[in-house]
């Protein structure tokens, strides 16, 4: 067997997802019960328990949210009554109000949502988005001064403003009255506004704490609406603006957001905005170009990469759209302009009430995308190959990664550092240079290390900083960068163990392929809508076979996996996005995944969604603690060998030989093996390949044996 011809390797591939595996303690019992009380079955059960849920009463709440009780707005919301009174006067007044948005997702449609109802309520309002280009995030002093110039009387901030103490402090010197929406963390001191509106400042038990800007938008128009008692056709299109910027925006889908996003997700495939059936119609049927899934603070357009998968693929004009079909398919169209586009484009697109108008700002935001899509591949290629030549060796030391390059576009680069944080497993603050002294960049965090708060621990070496545990943006002047370097390191090093340095998959339970159908599909819809702090459920399934494999499009592998159970086996298809590097994936692996729904051709598929691989758990564990006698023979395919674990370096390397003297050896994870009569002359060889594949498992097979008599 190991004489045979081998194929050489020409260079060594990626290892395995270096992931940690985080799996929910099971509570077979509890499910059980609980899945009697309510109708579900176990495997559902326990998908809420593991959200927190103990009770029959919770679990009614979470599955018909339209149950809850809500608190009014204005209990919970100090600075509200005022918001109120300021805007009233000013509509009755007819003094002028000017909108001060954000160039993202979140802070276009809650730009949209506001003029909208303001307008509709008879209010003068116009708005402004500061250049993302030119002066980055937030209100500034220049379009206060603007404001005024123009006669506006109230400045009304949304999705930006907590942290613009010296813009709000000219607005009140120039005597315009100034409200804050805003959802992102609290600064150390408030700016002078007349109100405020921000969850962050409201008790962590509201079921508002978890809104976003749009949210916050949305609760200020319907109040306003509410007490002019002119709620009449404004609900639903303000609801779809909210469900809109709150998907994109990846806001937790737990509280008020949860009942509402559920209500417009139902509401939108028929909502009477022209700007939204256009971005249905572009999104869902002329997607182009390949795309790819991005990170945090934005998913990516990978419905368009599912096209060249399945031509046939689209948003099915179902009676509710999933999130997926706004994270994947709109959200990224919107994202897109505010990052490389004229934020003009997305507000009349989802201001215009013509239909005309309306396709052409969507056609627009197609076109835009696709060459965001361009760009944000190039950037991570040069990031990817600048990483590996400058920084990839003291990784582990330094817990973070800082990249800063020239001639990047600094719209895109928060994408390409979620990338880079999937690919090294480590916060990763991305920076370009605006000019030769100045640098704009972008953070993306692992959930141990908040990047807020990193970035308040180097604010004297920033310029503008803003963001929150997850992500955020910042400024600095050029020469400050080594500093920051260090600084960063310093703080990485105080908050990040090693073990944290691997990205981590939370595993909800282990399920045979057998369960996988359409009943258990439709039960999992109980818990949608799924997204940030209700993500989808991730299975897992132990030591499966990888019958097929190959690349499609830009470096995804489509696969065919199976698993044998009492002599029977099943059978399924599955897609690893973005995995390329892994190809090929060995023949037997243990798989963490997303169920997801395949039309083609009218018929209904379940597949599923590679999201984590790794070796078999007993080969795991051979290599992590190998028997004490840890060597043995065995016959394969009429031949004998000898097979046993032997320290190399700090890890445990299994060898096989065979009679003749050759020996194939392998370590946990890699890919590649080495085959020889010794080191020297060893050739590298793909072992996930069937000959050796099959041989090893045979050698691991007479191990177990051996271990067990021991």
């Amino acid at each position: 067997m190991l004489d045979r011809a081998v194929s050489e390797v020409s260079k060594p591939r990626r290892r395995l997802p270096n992931q940690r595996w985080q799996i929910y303690p099971q509570k077979p019992e509890f499910a059980q019960n609980l899945a009697v009380l309510t109708n579900l079955s176990p495997i559902v059960s326990q998908l809420l328990i593991n959200r927190g849920m103990e009770t029959v009463e919770q679990v009614q709440a979470f599955l018909d949210p339209e149950s809850l009780i809500l608190p009014s707005p204005l209990e919970d919301f100090p600075d509200l009554a005022m918001s109120l009174e300021l805007l009233q006067n000013a509509i009755a007044s007819q003094t002028k109000i000017a909108i001060c948005g954000d160039y993202d997702a979140d802070g276009m449609t809650s730009t949209a949502l506001l003029l909208r109802s303001l307008r509709t309520l008879g209010a003068q309002v116009d708005y402004a988005i500061p250049s993302r280009m030119h002066e980055g995030y937030g209100i500034n002093k220049r379009i206060v001064e603007e404001f005024h110039s123009e006669g506006v009387g109230l400045i009304l901030t949304v999705d930006n403003g907590i942290s613009a103490f010296e813009p709000v402090a000219r607005a009140r010197e120039l005597g315009l009255a100034v409200i804050i929406t805003d959802h992102h963390d609290i600064p150390q001191k408030l700016p002078p506004a007349n109100a405020i509106l921000n969850p962050k400042l409201i008790a962590e038990s509201s079921p508002y704490r978890g809104v976003a800007g749009v949210g916050v938008a949305y609760i200020l128009a319907v109040s306003l609406a509410q007490q002019l008692g002119q709620t009449k056709g404004l609900i639903q299109p303000m609801l779809a603006l909210f469900t809109l910027g709150t998907i994109a925006d990846l806001a937790p889908l737990t509280g008020v957001n949860r009942r509402w996003v559920k209500r417009g997700l139902q509401h939108l495939p028929k909502s009477h905005l022209p700007g939204v059936q256009a971005l249905i119609q572009v999104g869902g049927v002329q997607a182009r170009g390949d795309e790819k899934a991005g990170g945090a603070g934005e998913q990516g357009s990978r419905g368009a990469e599912e096209k060249i998968l399945n031509p046939k693929s689209k948003i099915q004009n179902p009676k509710s759209l999933k999130p997926e079909d706004i994270g994947f398919r709109l959200g990224p169209r919107i994202n897109a302009i505010g990052r490389i586009g004229n934020p003009q484009t997305v507000i009349e697109l989802l201001t215009t009430d013509d239909m005309g108008v309306a396709l052409e700002r969507a056609m627009q935001c197609e076109q835009i995308n696709a060459s965001r899509q361009l760009m944000c591949e190039q950037i991570e290629q040069e990031a990817i190959a600048y990483v590996e030549t400058e920084f990839v060796t003291s990784l582990q030391d330094d817990r973070v990664l800082i990249v800063v390059q020239p001639n990047w576009h600094h719209g895109v680069i928060g994408i390409v550092a979620s990338r880079l944080v999937e690919r090294y497993g480590v916060p990763v603050f991305i920076g370009t240079y605006e000019d030769e002294g100045h640098i704009r960049g972008s953070a993306r965090s692992i959930p141990e290390f908040h990047v807020f708060e990193a970035l308040e621990y180097c604010h004297d070496l920033l310029g503008k900083f803003g963001g929150h545990k997850a992500a955020g943006g910042f400024s600095l002047p050029a020469e400050n960068l080594q500093v920051l370097r260090s600084r960063l390191i310093e703080f990485a090093n105080q908050c990040l163990e090693p073990q944290h340095l691997k990205p981590l998959l939370k595993i909800d339970a282990k399920v045979n392929l057998n369960h996988l159908n359409q009943q258990l599909y439709q039960q999992l819809n109980a818990l949608h809508p799924c997204g940030m702090d209700n993500p989808d459920p991730v299975f897992w399934t132990p030591n499966v076979q990888v019958v097929e494999q190959k690349i499609v499009g830009k470096g995804h592998i489509k696969l065919t996996i199976a698993q044998t159970i009492d002599n029977q086996e099943y059978k399924i298809k599955a897609i690893a996005w973005r995995w390329g590097d892994y190809f090929h994936l060995p023949l037997r692996v243990d798989i963490a995944y997303k169920l997801r729904e395949n039309y083609f051709n009218g018929n209904t598929s379940i597949e599923l969604e590679l999201i984590g691989v790794r070796l078999p758990i007993q080969i795991q564990q051979f290599f992590a603690s190998p028997p004490i006698q840890s060597s043995t023979t065995f016959e394969y395919n009429q031949r004998q060998y000898t097979c046993g674990f032997y320290k190399n370096g700090i890890e445990a390397e299994l060898r096989i030989r065979n009679s003749e003297g050759k020996v194939l050896a392998m370590q946990p994870r890699q890919m590649i093996g080495l085959l020889g009569t010794n080191r020297q002359n060893a050739k590298e060889v793909d072992i996930s390949q069937p000959q050796y594949d099959n041989i090893i498992q045979a050698a691991l097979q007479a191990l177990s044996v051996l271990s067990a008599e021991l």
